[in-house]
């Protein structure tokens, strides 16, 4: 049977831990925007209304197999104001898609004016600034109203100087692996050691009737508007997100890096008194203030049992590699072996990458800290 996504059926889930904000507030504005997506009524020519009535307000797009550029187009859409009561016309004739509002992912044209979104003719090569994957009809709608739908998304609730943080991290964490992928680009040069077969681009084409399964229009462009709400779910997951749990993070990482030279002479260690996602805020800032790039070697703080632990910072964003592991000599070990190999009370553990170990105590992880700094130099 195949997976359609209902509006009532998949639950926020990352909207329930979002501490910093009233939920009721966050999942109502969430919950609206994602009915109005469930709610849109894809047809094609010839097709009576699926369920509700004909808007004079068209995106029109291309039948047949769908992607997951197009469903996410025409989602992002749907969550303005300005098209939250537009239809979705599936055609390929031009006669048909002339007529449209907005056009997205066919019609060999890129028009902004003419609100024509198309990234398949010879002549494009457009991408967002300061990024080099080129757009998809995805990638070319967030271009042009990414900030606007971040809005209705937020509630107009983002402090403007964040703005504009929070609509780069959403294309860099959501979008742009989007349109990467609808335009053949691999993720990296060489050979791939394990194929990602769960992305959301895969996810939206298993949406599609199987080979020998009903593959009529009705049936398509019904699987088409499950694709839609997928995406906007997962859109909206993304952009709440670091709206309710990540920004808030960023004023208690901008705080850690000051008073790392508190810790430590050297500036190389960093204190937590609670958890909170630290990796791409550190980037971030790193980058907006010249010189300090590369000076943190290691992240303190409590876990939830309430041992310390000293994490090494990767050498980039989602990188293995470290700026500066913990001691070889420390890896894999445990407790009392852990404890005979730096000499350091509370020791609990070094994974064997070297890249986290635990004490005890605050002061131990400090201890461990500064230890590994050393056998550096």
């Amino acid at each position: 049977r195949r997976c359609s996504i209902q509006p009532s059926s998949r639950p926020l889930l990352s909207l329930a831990m979002f501490a910093s904000r009233p939920i009721k507030r966050a999942k109502s504005v969430a919950d609206a925007l994602l009915q109005t997506v469930a709610q849109t009524v894809v047809t094609s020519p010839g097709l009576e209304s699926d369920g509700g009535s004909r808007s004079t307000t068209v995106i029109g797009t291309h039948d047949g197999n769908f992607h997951c550029d197009e469903a996410l187009a025409c989602a992002m859409l749907r969550m303005l104001p300005t098209y939250s009561d537009a239809s979705v016309l599936r055609t390929r004739k031009a006669e048909a898609l002339e007529k449209c509002t907005v056009v997205v992912d066919v019609g060999g044209e890129y028009n902004f004016e003419a609100l024509r979104f198309d990234h398949h003719q010879k002549t494009f090569s457009g991408t967002l600034d300061g990024y080099e994957t080129k757009l998809s009809s995805a990638g070319l709608v967030y271009k042009h109203f990414g900030a606007a739908i971040i809005d209705v998304v937020t509630n107009n609730e983002l402090p403007e100087k964040l703005k504009k943080v929070v609509y780069d991290k959403v294309y860099k964490n959501f979008v742009e692996h989007i349109d990467g992928i609808d335009n053949g680009i691999e993720v990296a040069e060489g050979e791939l050691r394990y194929n990602i077969s769960t992305t959301l681009s895969s996810r939206v084409g298993k949406l599609h009737p199987s080979w020998n399964e009903d593959q009529s229009p009705e049936i398509v462009n019904a699987q088409f508007r499950s694709a839609m709400e997928l995406c906007a779910t997962e859109f909206v997951e993304c952009v709440s997100g670091l709206h309710h749990a990540w920004l808030p993070a960023r004023s208690i990482v901008e705080d850690m890096i000051t008073k790392a030279s508190e810790v430590h002479e050297s500036g190389a260690i960093a204190i937590m008194e609670q958890f909170a996602p630290w990796q791409s805020h550190l980037f971030d800032i790193e980058a907006e203030q010249p010189g300090s790039a590369g000076l943190l070697k290691y992240v303190l703080y409590p876990d939830s049992r309430g041992m310390w632990r000293i994490q090494a910072v990767p050498d980039a964003p989602g990188s293995f590699k470290n700026r500066l592991p913990l001691p070889g000599a420390w890896r894999g070990l445990r407790d009392a072996a852990l404890v005979d190999a730096c000499g350091i009370d509370g020791s609990s553990f070094v994974h064997a990458a070297g890249f986290i170990g635990g004490n005890a105590t605050k002061e131990g992880a400090i201890k461990m800290a500064i230890a590994a700094l050393g056998s550096a130099e």
